[in-house]
């Protein structure tokens, strides 16, 4: 005979559960799987086709044979550019506004990096009352300083020179470029500098060897501004530099528009050289720049 072993009053094990189908590891929910969000799709898709059509306008024009009305650049010429280029003297143009662009941004780094080292590290009397001029000089528009600065460089001799270009633009740069620098040596610990004291480093050396190179991109940040400024000015360029020779690509950029007529072809060949250099930087310098907004906005 045969009997089941059963414990009375005992509870009756609950069944096993079926398990849930895991994911493979590395798996990874692909994106056209989702349900669509046209709610944040839709308005962006639009933004960017506002964004774009501009670009492409004034490609078109610069492609484009003259006297076309094609919505596309088809035959494909270059004939714009080589006008700009050769006729118009942008090489010239070009060549000018890279030496004023590359000497502003050593400049307003330089003396920015001082004096935003000085206002971080340092307390004296008026510091807080030479912050707020600082500051409330940012209020001041160009124009009102192109009276007196061309009096001072008309008695220095250094009008129609490229050096009083870039003297401008570095002045009009340098109080943004302290406060920031001087944001960003902040958030570099004081200890780091003490321990390198201890260790038998001078101020200077201590500095150069621990605090510079944390602010690479604090730095890149500042520089990548006095270039793109110094880039797209126009005023001073304008009013200080009267040779064709040492003019600029804003000012050249002027002269292809006249009174009677617009070459559009021409503008648009020259507005895409204008560009193009500032658009290259950006995309080299794209991560330290963001590394660099990010590090100015948290203290620590």
């Amino acid at each position: 005979m045969i009997t089941e072993d059963v414990t009375v009053g005992a509870p009756a094990a609950p069944a096993p559960a079926a398990e849930e189908p895991r994911q493979r590891p590395g798996a990874r929910r692909r994106a056209w799987d989702e349900v669509p969000r046209w709610h944040i799709y839709l308005p962006l898709g639009v933004y960017l086709l506002f964004t774009l059509i501009p670009f492409y306008w004034i490609l078109l024009f610069a492609l484009r044979p003259a006297g076309s009305t094609s919505l596309v650049p088809w035959p494909m010429t270059f004939e714009h550019f080589d006008k700009v280029w050769t006729e118009r003297s942008f090489g010239t143009y070009f060549q000018n506004s890279v030496l004023i662009a590359v000497a502003t941004l050593v400049m307003t780094t330089v003396v920015a990096l001082a004096g935003g080292y000085a206002l971080a590290r340092f307390d004296f009397r008026i510091k807080r009352g030479f912050m707020l001029a600082l500051l409330c000089s940012q209020f001041v528009p160009g124009a009102l300083l192109l009276v007196p600065l061309f009096q001072i460089f008309a008695k220095l001799q250094m009008i129609n020179s490229l050096g009083s270009v870039v003297i401008a633009e570095t002045v009009f740069q340098l109080p943004l470029s302290m406060i920031l620098i001087s944001g960003f040596i902040r958030n570099v610990p004081y200890s780091l500098e003490e321990a390198a004291w201890v260790d038998g480093c001078g101020r200077f050396t201590s500095f150069r060897i621990v605090v510079l190179p944390l602010l690479r991109p604090g730095l890149i940040a500042v520089g990548s501004f006095a270039f793109v400024h110094a880039w797209n000015h126009f005023l001073f360029a304008l009013m200080f530099l009267s040779d064709q020779s040492k003019q600029t690509i804003p000012v050249g950029l002027n002269t292809l528009m006249s009174a009677d007529s617009v070459d559009l072809g021409a503008l648009a060949a020259g507005g895409i050289i204008a560009a193009v250099p500032v658009v290259i930087v950006f995309a080299f310098i794209q991560k330290w720049l963001i590394t660099g907004f990010s590090a100015g906005a948290v203290k620590g």
